[in-house]
């Protein structure tokens, strides 16, 4: 019997730090709330092992086609703001100091350079990876299971923890999104726990269930410019796009905790035929 075509893919993007830059410039660095379009599709475009300069604004071109892939991200953990004061390029002879502007190198006692960049700190998130194309998804799946490149979640100094790529659907996402267990603790004294959601497309009404239990029920839209629409190296250009957001309490039976608690629950939910006392191993 023929398998299902893939309907989409769950990643789980989680480590020490993280960092999405969405409004970013000289020496301020920032990071949104979540991961943004422009970060997941650079991404899995770097898991394809997909170079920046053929990631330009050509028609037919690989990026025109990882931009149909369609993201929604759950919060899991929405993780603290770090702010780190960063230095670099002092302490070297002139030749090797910053260049400026001008094409000129600085002087040695003016060549440190500082910036503040901004990180979130203990957060995760489940994102669903959907597509019209399944041939598209099983693609950036495998890529993804197996990366040319290795994966950041942001920036190259902030690796994801394992497992990152969860499971290749056949089913509906929306619904394996809802379900999957929660990486944070489960609360004392609550029947259920109230997680947001984010996504570039809206919310359908058929999709999700109704929750009067939750303070917003209806959809939120704001706009973010980051629609990638070149990642070369000198002509990097992004477009607005829609942010929709909405809540939805869930039981908090479905929080599973974190670190070998939370990898024993998922293995479980991925594998429910595996005996209780398994040896969590990568979904």
């Amino acid at each position: 019997m023929n398998a299902p075509p893939t309907t989409g893919f769950l990643l789980h993007l989680s480590g020490p730090l993280q960092s999405w830059g969405e409004r970013s410039r000289f020496n301020q660095r920032d990071t949104a709330t979540a991961p943004t379009r422009s970060g997941l599709i650079g991404l899995i475009a770097a898991a394809l092992g997909l170079r920046r300069d053929e990631l330009g604004q050509r028609a037919g071109g690989p990026i025109t086609e990882l931009r149909t892939l369609r993201f929604t991200v759950r919060i899991d953990r929405p993780g603290t703001l770090l702010r780190d004061f960063h230095t670099v390029g002092g302490g070297m002879p002139r030749p090797l100091t910053v260049i400026t502007a001008e094409g000129k190198r600085r002087a040695e006692d003016k060549a440190t350079v500082t910036s503040d960049r901004y990180y979130l700190q203990d957060a995760a998130f489940i994102v669903a990876v959907t597509a019209d194309d399944p041939a598209l998804l099983d693609r950036c799946a495998q890529a993804v299971r197996a990366p040319m490149w290795p994966p950041y979640l942001g920036r190259r100094s902030c690796p994801p923890d394992a497992p990152f790529l969860l499971d290749v659907l056949g089913g509906d996402p929306i619904t394996a999104l809802i379900d999957f267990p929660l990486a944070r603790r489960k609360p004392r004294d609550q029947g259920s726990v109230l997680v947001e959601f984010r996504s570039d497309t809206p919310f359908d009404a058929a999709a999700w269930p109704d929750d009067p239990a939750a303070p917003q029920t209806e959809q939120v839209y704001s706009e973010a410019q980051d629609e990638p629409v070149s990642f070369e190296s000198h002509n990097r250009r992004y477009q607005t796009r829609p942010v929709y957001r909405r809540h939805l309490s869930l039981p908090a039976r479905q929080c599973a905790g974190r670190g070998i608690d939370y990898l024993t629950e998922i293995t479980k939910h991925l594998n429910p035929e595996q005996s209780n006392g398994s040896t969590p191993t990568t979904p």
